[in-house]
């Protein structure tokens, strides 16, 4: 029975990846439509369990009345069939109203709900530009992700259920009470209007303060986590002290709105204490004076109280649950400013899929600045033709890793246009490129899953045997045939830790270019890709890295000149212009920028290594 309610919703269904709409109620609606007849269900249900309640009240006020009127010798025989009627309703309707709802509800509802939205909303994050998460930090995305599903369903579950019980539930009480005397409903309407009153001053305070909290709480969780993650970084500056400063900073800032928060909620519950008390006084008192008049029976005296009973426990649930409502409502404002964000990248309505046949690429008059009037690339041409090595060259922030990004369409031109084989790159599907480009880069992160898992990311249908020519390929073996992790999962089972911390940046590298070399895209582009191995290591990878660039396209990026000396054409670049090309020879025959840089590198680390 509960597999059956369970499943009633797929939380990883595939749908479209538009981007979430911005106002409020249209991104709750986007995310709540796969799951929109259960909460139809929900709501229908607790109409039915409020009327049932009230029903069962009103009984009750019936049942004094027959008792104070009755003899008690004939009272079974006059009153057995409603007693039955009660029972039945008591034993069985009631009872199974409230499992059909708590299935709908709990099984149905609370855990497929929030998964699907986080899962919708993380396939979305995953295809946000680079520089989305350039901008934020990654814990805090992680964090706005969590909090908004939850945040969401919430809402939208307290709309569909607590607002309609309750609503339900006011009404028939109000409905039932005047039936039996008309004054004894008056108190009750003017309950109703302090209570309206009190929600309306406490709670929109509640929400503007719970949306400034899940923004501190957001923030304070990303700078722990940035901690966390640089961790490294802080042991080897001595930093812990000055960490501690900067998350009690963001702490303190989440501490705030806590305290702000917890002065209403003391001043909710003394306004709505003194509002109960009033409505008991004001019921008691009158219904006393009207049973003196005779205008009452003590069946309706009993009827008022319970329901002002039953008020007075509901009125702080209630309460809490609209502050509940607007908590969330805040964390989903909160939420929305992170998620419904536009791709700045993004595949034209018509993409086509990349061919990649040759591998020709042509930059033609290309312009970029990261959206600044000027600087980086500027009105830069270039062709690089089917099967050509070249080497880009050039000081730090010439724009060589910029020509790569750029290449994958990581950022979208400013002006000119990138075609590979004929075919523009701002035309064709975004993965299609990435597809055919292998790419090292110097910043080498690992996934936190095992050696096989990460090399096998290249080729997600690679056997362990292939896994295993690739890691021999890049010099890796060795070291990952005595690997062991905590778990004692060994060799390629072992787990490397966030972004590879388990290993030294040298055999991260070598992962690296083992993952390139299983993919063998069509493209390569290697930014720096030798720039944490020693001497010796890197010319035993060269070796296997000019076996890999045979029949490609290569775009090698590296510092150490001697890395790239043996290219077919060497590009040197400066303030995002090409200042020279040609081959290591004709460059230092010309006596220009390259020659000075080869010069302070006193010919580099290695001997120029010659292509296979």
């Amino acid at each position: 029975m509960f597999d059956w309610f369970e499943k009633l919703v797929d939380p990883f269904e595939t749908t479209e990846l538009d981007v979430p709409p911005k106002g409020f109620w249209a991104f709750c609606w986007y995310y709540t439509k796969p799951v929109w007849p259960i909460l139809a269900c929900v709501s229908l249900f607790g109409t039915l369990v409020a009327l049932a309640e009230v029903y069962i009240f009103t009984f009750l006020g019936d049942l004094v009345t027959w008792l104070e009127k009755s003899d008690p010798a004939t009272f079974l025989d006059e009153n057995w069939g409603m007693l039955a009627f009660m029972l039945v309703i008591l034993l069985v309707l009631r009872p199974a109203l409230e499992v059909v709802w708590q299935l709908f509800f709990h099984q149905g509802l609370m855990g497929s709900y929030p998964m699907s939205i986080r899962w919708r909303v993380h396939r979305y994050m995953l295809r946000q530009s680079v520089s989305f998460y350039q901008n934020d930090f990654a814990g805090r995305i992680a964090t706005k992700l969590m909090q908004t599903a939850l945040g969401v369903r919430e809402v939208v579950s307290r709309i569909a259920d607590i607002m309609v019980y309750v609503a339900v539930y006011f009404t028939a009480a109000v409905i039932v009470v005047a039936n039996a005397n008309f004054w004894l409903s008056l108190p009750f309407m003017v309950w109703v209007a302090a209570y309206l009153v009190t929600i309306r001053f406490f709670v929109p305070k509640l929400r503007d303060v719970s949306k400034k909290q899940a923004d501190a709480r957001s923030l304070m969780t990303g700078h722990v986590v940035d901690a966390y993650t640089n961790i490294t970084t802080v042991k080897l500056f001595s930093h812990a002290d000055r960490e501690e400063a900067y998350a009690r900073n963001s702490m303190r800032g989440f501490l705030l709105t806590v305290f702000q928060q917890m002065r209403l909620v003391t001043g909710l519950n003394i306004v709505l204490v003194f509002i109960n008390m009033l409505l008991l006084t004001a019921i008691g008192g009158l219904a006393i004076f009207l049973w003196k008049s005779g205008t009452v029976t003590i069946g309706d005296v009993t009827i008022a109280v319970a329901f002002v009973l039953r008020l007075q426990g509901m009125s702080h649930w209630i309460l809490w649950e609209l502050a509940g409502l607007f908590e969330n409502i805040g964390t989903v404002q909160d939420g929305i400013t992170t998620i419904s964000r536009d791709r700045e990248v993004q595949d034209v309505p018509d993409a086509r899929s990349l061919v990649v046949k040759k591998g020709e690429i042509r930059f033609e008059n290309i312009r970029f600045h990261y959206g600044k009037a000027a600087g980086v690339i500027d009105d830069l041409s270039l062709t690089i033709q089917s099967g050509e090595k070249i080497g880009l060259i050039g000081r730090s922030g010439a724009g060589k890793s910029t020509l790569v990004n750029l290449l994958l369409r990581f950022y979208d031109l400013e002006g000119g246009k990138i075609l590979i084989d004929d075919q523009e790159v701002a035309g064709v599907l975004q993965d299609d490129i990435r597809a055919n480009v292998g790419v090292v880069t110097q910043d080498t992160s690992l996934l936190h899953r095992s050696i096989f898992e990460n090399v096998a990311y290249g080729k997600p249908d690679a056997t362990r045997e292939e896994v295993r020519m690739a890691l021999q390929k890049a010099h890796a073996s060795e070291f990952v045939g005595d690997l062991v992790d905590m778990e004692g999962r060994k060799a390629l089972d072992a787990h490397v830790g966030e972004r590879g911390v388990k290993l030294s940046g040298g055999q991260r590298q070598r992962i690296a270019i083992a993952r390139v070399l299983l993919k063998d895209a069509p493209i390569l582009a290697l930014d720096e890709a030798t720039s944490a191995l020693d001497s010796e290591v890197e010319l035993a990878i060269q070796e296997s890295l000019f076996d890999l660039m045979k029949g490609k396209t290569v775009i090698a990026i590296a510092h150490r000149l001697s890395t790239i000396a043996a290219m077919d054409r060497l590009i040197v670049m400066d303030k995002g212009r090409i200042l020279e090309e040609g081959s290591h020879h004709e460059l230092l025959e010309r006596n220009g920028l390259y020659a000075q840089l080869w010069q302070h590198q006193s010919g580099g680390f290695l001997a120029p290594v010659q292509a296979a």
